[in-house]
């Protein structure tokens, strides 16, 4: 009997997972994911490394070899994260070759601190590409005003780009127009467009904890009618506007081409409300050449009692709207929800940078 994860990944949902470690690829760990879970990449950010590096013994010996060179903790940082990517890039060659280059991905992150600087992010983006030196490595960018421009640079570079920190369906827009000029560069350039993929990871649940925070404030029964909903509504329509954007002539003329659609990623897909469904945003959320990024604890629980019941996305779009139109009518700005939701995920991301930087900073003196 096939089991949910087998099911999702039947239904064409590519199950990611989101964390990664030096102990999950030593072990085996994440070669075991592959096989039982139908893991078929993995995502990381500094918040995963700085957890993964507090705890991680495996990351010892190569604290000591970096104190013992005086390096600083953002070059020890550049070094062991992109040892550890190049290392889970090998371990999914084999589904990357399997499935044409489309998943067995592995993102890597530039450093927050330049989610408002173009020309830093751009750069950094090449030299994260160059370092982990492997085609199924994802450069994780995020989806700020100023990094929009860093997007098209990377594609146009060849560099496959996981656009990161999407919210609302206004910046989604402006990140698929980025992928397609950096698509049209490319092609100018005489790049081979099908070695260059790209996903856009759209927030989830992050949506629905500062809504329904808003609905309870408002506190009529309307508005408590709508809770929990407004994360999958925008998730849903997210994948509608995919459908359209790609379906025009320009995108066409590209994938005629040999260029690839930029999935959409499902991220912050574990449950924050202890009230809802522990695998919501997995099972509402399904559709052909998506990705669900998962915590551990969410692709657990939809192995083990996930309902996968088949395309949950491309039927609700009438409802989808609906939603969004009640939201409007009991008062809530969901402009305001989702620029406000984009400027505290830069500000958690950098927080996470600075601790990340005092973690090995720590580990390094105690190297030494």
């Amino acid at each position: 009997m096939s089991t949910p994860t087998a099911q999702l990944a039947a239904a064409g949902v590519s199950i990611w997972l989101d964390d990664l470690s030096r102990d999950r690829i030593v072990t085996g760990n994440l070669a075991d994911l592959i096989a039982t879970r139908n893991v078929t990449g993995i995502t990381t950010n500094p918040t995963i490394f700085a957890g993964a590096l507090a705890k991680g013994a495996e990351y010892a010996g190569q604290l000591h070899v970096l104190a013992g060179r005086g390096v600083s903790a953002d070059d020890a940082i550049f070094e062991i994260t992109t040892d550890d990517v190049r290392a889970a890039c090998d371990v999914f060659r084999p589904v990357f070759d399997e499935t044409g280059g489309v998943d067995g991905r592995v993102s890597i992150e530039v450093s927050p601190d330049l989610a408002h600087d173009t020309a830093e992010t751009i750069e950094q983006a090449k030299q994260l590409w160059a370092t982990v030196d492997r085609p199924n490595a994802l450069i994780k960018i995020p989806a700020t005003k100023a990094s929009v421009p860093a997007i098209t640079a990377a594609i146009a570079a060849g560099i496959s780009v996981n656009v990161t920190l999407i919210f609302s369906l206004e910046r989604y827009a402006e990140v698929i127009d980025a992928y397609l000029t950096g698509l049209e560069q490319a092609k100018a350039a005489g790049l081979d467009l099908s070695k260059i993929q790209s996903v856009a990871s759209f927030f989830v649940s992050r949506v629905d904890t500062e809504v329904d925070k808003r609905l309870v404030a408002i506190g009529t029964p309307e508005a408590e009618a709508l809770k929990s909903k407004a994360g999958v509504a925008n998730a849903r329509l997210a994948y509608e506007l995919f459908e359209q954007e790609f379906a025009t002539d320009r995108a066409k003329a590209l994938t005629d081409a040999g260029a690839n659609l930029q999935r959409p990623l499902w991220a912050s897909t574990g449950v924050k409300d202890p009230a809802l469904p522990d695998t919501l945003y997995v099972t509402e959320l399904v559709a052909p050449g998506v990705v669900n990024t998962m915590p551990e604890k969410t692709l657990e629980a939809t192995f083990d009692h996930g309902v996968i019941t088949g395309d949950t996305v491309t039927g609700a779009y009438a409802d989808a709207h609906g939603v969004l139109d009640a939201l409007a009518a009991v008062g809530i700005d969901f402009a305001d929800v989702t620029q406000l939701l984009e400027d505290e995920a830069v500000e958690k991301f950098i927080a996470s940078w600075h601790e990340l930087k005092d973690t090995v900073t720590t580990a390094l003196e105690s190297s030494r």
